[in-house]
């Protein structure tokens, strides 16, 4: 059963290496998703299951030891999704996973095993929360990092431009997380969240459809939109 959850941003920005001039501007996200790992750790899972946002070829699960790359991103940096494993994987992690991985190296992770899984915008609020709930059976205890942003279109220079819904629909999954409320969460609407280039609708429900009966307790750490992109940092236990 699911026992903990870290919900964290995923913009390459949160990678000092690629942010370069502009890495202080995220500092903050990134203090408060260290204490959201302080909880991750603190929970003593059997197994930590990474969801994020993932174009195709990315979707579906990634073996512990999977490797990803910023190289895209014009930096010359790999990371690798929990422990090296002896055969490696072929597959890439897909940026979502991969500032994940960033963010269990950065932290030390050395506990429970690390595996990986990379859902597709289009994937409907029920198959979402029907993944969520297969999660939840993995282990006696398990824990979720959920790596997605918010919407992008929160101001005039946003990469989706300025939408007047952003704000009101950011807010109220910053509302959802905090009081990790599974149910507000599945009635995010995807069409709209679409049209608000949103990339954490779908990892926000699998997380719904795995706490629905945990009976967890919700914090929300970090909620702000800098370059106009709604980043939120949330912790379940």
């Amino acid at each position: 059963m699911l026992v903990a959850a870290a919900v964290c941003p995923c913009p390459p920005l949160l990678v000092p290496e690629v942010a370069r001039g502009a890495a202080p501007e995220l500092e903050a996200a990134r203090a408060a998703c260290t204490d959201a790992f302080g909880v991750l750790a603190a929970a003593r899972p059997d197994l930590l299951v990474v969801v994020g946002a993932a174009e195709r070829p990315g979707r579906g699960p990634h073996p512990e030891g999977t490797r990803g790359s910023f190289r895209g991103f014009g930096v010359d940096l790999d990371v690798r999704l929990g422990r090296e494993r002896g055969t490696a994987s072929e597959a890439v992690l897909p940026p979502s996973l991969a500032v994940a991985a960033w963010l269990l190296e950065r932290h030390a992770w050395s506990g429970a095993p690390v595996e990986g899984l990379g859902v597709g915008e289009p994937l409907a609020p029920e198959r979402c929360a029907e993944a969520g709930r297969d999660l939840a059976a993995r282990a006696d205890r398990v824990a979720l990092l959920v790596m997605g942003d918010g919407s992008a279109c929160r101001s005039l220079k946003a990469p989706g431009y300025l939408d007047e819904r952003a704000e009101p629909f950011d807010a109220r999954v910053a509302e959802a997380l905090g009081a990790a409320d599974p149910d507000a969460l599945l009635a995010l609407d995807p069409d709209l969240a679409r049209t608000l280039k949103v990339s954490g609708r779908a990892p926000w429900q699998v997380l719904a459809g795995a706490a629905a009966q945990a009976g967890l307790t919700g914090t929300l750490l970090y909620d702000e939109a800098p370059y106009g992109v709604g980043y939120l940092v949330a912790t379940w236990s």
